[in-house]
């Protein structure tokens, strides 16, 4: 390579480098979301499991009231 060659990519470098510096952060932060939203994505299963055992727990305690006001039609 030239002289002139060599400098004009050492000054290009030079340039990117503020934004690769930016990148880098920008995919710091990006890492960080991630992870938040993968911890809420593997906490919703649980959730969802416990927001149907009282739905279970309510039919249940609906039923007996039906049964016990005799508003149940008996087959």
């Amino acid at each position: 390579m030239t002289e002139d060659t060599e400098s004009m990519v050492l000054e290009l470098l030079r340039r990117m480098r503020p934004s690769m510096e930016r990148m880098e952060l920008e995919m710091q932060d990006i890492k960080s979301r991630m992870t938040g939203i993968e911890i809420s994505v593997s906490q919703m299963p649980g959730q969802l499991a416990a927001q149907s055992l009282r739905l279970d727990r309510l039919e249940e305690r609906i039923g007996r009231i039906e049964r016990r006001l005799d508003l149940v039609e008996h087959h």
